[in-house]
């Protein structure tokens, strides 16, 4: 072969796993021998995507829905993850949904930052973000093209279950771009649809059954869209290894964090406020959320109820009380303990009214006169300023204990089994002892790791800030794959 015909060789090889980009240009410059400096000098022209005098332009896509204080979350910790390492970068965000303040939340912390949103259709409901590309996978919606021709890297947001990766395949397709995948989870296990089980499991079960899957279980399309990507980072390492098993090729195939544990914006004076009339001392007081085992989307978007909500309904319904009831004696028995107070937090709009209904209103008197009930929906923002001024934080869901971890707040996890498996995060990042399994553990089981927590305060802020610093040395990890991609 010729040299030229050589360095083109190795760019249609599958590339293995873990192989970055200065592997393949030693790669390719040894294969090439004499030719070496030309060749490399190729190789870094179809690496690189920058345009070079201007910073670098990152297509963020992101901000899935608004009615999840996570899902706007991510958005923000990406930017602010991406900026601690790399300033100079510009952001055009493809957001799902940025409704319920998100958007001016967006505004008023990245003034600079673009947005390109779905529109609303003939019915005023928000149009979902798949109906920007057309049949063919183009862009239509307004500003959309100009954001892919401006872009020098898309990038795949935080979230469950890949959702956005056909968008990846579309946009490397008609640019020729790269682009990458920062603290997803793929979970082939629970959920609905083919063979997968609505009751979900345990990490543990699902570790197992993972395990069992035959080799070819990932289906081709995803396959091929990881294969391209320039790196792919899971926010769990059960899904980096179900990928690996699979034999997914991406150059860089890793654990990286959930990106809500880069966001560090606080909206202070709204927390402050909310706790001084509400009478929530710093430090002397208990956040708590609860959680259904399926979050009902149908009331949220007022759209009809069918089946497979039925059969979620059915899920949630069996099991709300038995839930709940552990969520309850946590709570007395903190207030009883303490006479502190305890706040119940929305992670999700459908949160409020349920943390009324399962949990403060079955309360004994003597407790419930020290329960806060948030009646209305909040922001990550304030939700972080309350969560920094906790003693602790006992959720349901996963995104608020991200959010407590990221500003120093002992917090615990107590994981549904229909939740996927995202909760390995917090065995990752190295807070095993705040995970719970649900159905393995019960109220006074939660209540004695609380007491210790609430026991040895320095002790588990510092539990807290070596979590962090495990996570602040992955983000490192993940904006380096990032730059050197688009060097």
């Amino acid at each position: 072969m010729t040299g030229l015909q050589e360095i083109l060789f190795y760019f249609k090889q599958p590339v293995p796993v873990m192989m970055n980009r200065r592997d393949f240009l030693t790669r390719a410059a040894l294969a090439a021998g004499a030719a070496a400096l030309p060749l490399r000098a190729l190789a870094e022209k179809c690496c690189s995507t920058a345009k070079p005098g201007r910073a670098p332009c990152i297509l963020l896509r992101g901000s899935w829905q608004s009615v999840n204080i996570g899902d706007i979350g991510h958005t923000p910790g990406a930017i602010q993850m991406i900026q601690r390492w790399l300033p100079e970068a510009r952001f055009i965000l493809w957001a799902g949904g940025t409704e319920h303040g998100a958007k001016e939340m967006l505004q008023r912390s990245f003034p600079d930052l673009r947005i390109v949103s779905p529109v609303r259709g003939s019915d005023g409901r928000l149009r979902h973000a798949s109906t920007m590309l057309d049949k063919d996978g183009n862009p239509v919606a307004p500003g959309l093209a100009e954001a892919w021709e401006e872009a020098d890297i898309m990038i795949h947001g935080s979230g469950s279950g890949f959702a956005a990766r056909a968008q990846l395949a579309a946009f490397h397709r008609a640019t020729g771009k790269p682009y990458g995948v920062l603290g997803t989870s793929i979970d082939p296990i629970s959920g609905f649809g083919g063979d997968c089980d609505p009751e979900g499991g345990t990490l543990a079960d699902l570790q197992t059954r993972i395990e069992k899957l035959p080799r070819t279980h990932l289906d081709k399309q995803t396959r091929d869209i990881i294969d391209r990507a320039a790196f792919m980072f899971t926010r769990e390492t059960m899904s980096r290894d179900y990928l690996r098993f699979q034999g997914a090729r991406t150059p860089i195939l890793e654990f990286g964090p959930d990106t809500q544990f880069g966001m560090t914006l606080r909206d202070d004076a709204r927390g402050d406020a909310y706790r001084e009339s509400n009478n929530l001392p710093d430090g002397q007081f208990l956040c708590v959320i609860p959680r259904l085992r399926y979050t009902p989307y149908y009331e949220i978007y007022n759209r009809p109820r069918n089946e497979t909500d039925r059969h979620r309904d059915a899920i949630s319904d069996r099991s709300v009380e038995s839930d709940h009831a552990k969520l309850r004696e946590v709570i007395t028995r903190y207030v009883r303990a303490t006479d502190n107070r305890v706040m119940t937090c929305p992670e999700m709009t459908y949160q409020a009214p349920l943390a009324k209904r399962a949990v403060i209103d079955l309360l004994p008197d003597d407790v419930k006169k020290n329960v806060v009930w948030r009646s209305d929906y909040w922001l990550p923002d304030e939700a972080a300023a309350i969560y920094a001024k906790a003693q602790a934080v006992v959720s349901y869901d996963c995104h608020s204990p991200i959010i407590a971890i990221t500003h120093g707040t002992p917090a615990f996890y107590v994981r549904q089994p229909t939740d996927t498996c995202k909760g390995e995060m917090y065995r990752d990042i190295g807070v095993a002892d705040w995970l719970f399994e649900i159905d393995e553990t019960t109220g006074g089981e939660i209540w004695s790791r609380l007491e210790t927590v609430l026991r040895e305060p320095a002790k588990s802020r510092a539990y807290a800030a070596a979590a962090m610093s495990r996570v602040h040395k992955a983000q490192r990890r993940m904006v380096a794959a990032l730059e050197e991609t688009i060097a």
